[in-house]
């Protein structure tokens, strides 16, 4: 994704997920719309002055952001979450 693509909000309902991954820091299978995946541990959100929304991760004790719309997917992987797997792809219009 190039750095000057304009930034497509993520549909509320899919803030609730993340927000319950966060909220018990929740270790997620990552994948994004390039194709690519990790494994980490969800920490927050947050927002930029631009209000680009990006999802703060740990993985091997480094923080990475993650703009929200180049989330394609995410699977908890912590034991007994109350969701498996969640899709952020986009409908096509």
């Amino acid at each position: 994704m190039k750095a000057m693509e304009k930034y497509h909000p993520i549909d509320c309902d899919l803030h609730d997920y993340l927000e319950i991954a966060c909220m018990y820091h929740y270790c997620l299978r990552i994948e994004l719309t390039d194709g690519t995946y990790l494994d980490a541990k969800a920490l927050t959100t947050c927002t930029t002055a631009d209000k680009e929304e990006f999802l703060l991760v740990e993985n091997h004790e480094n923080q990475q952001k993650i703009r929200l719309d180049r989330l394609s997917a995410i699977t908890a992987l912590t034991p007994g979450a109350t969701f498996s797997t969640v899709s952020f792809r986009r409908a096509i219009r």
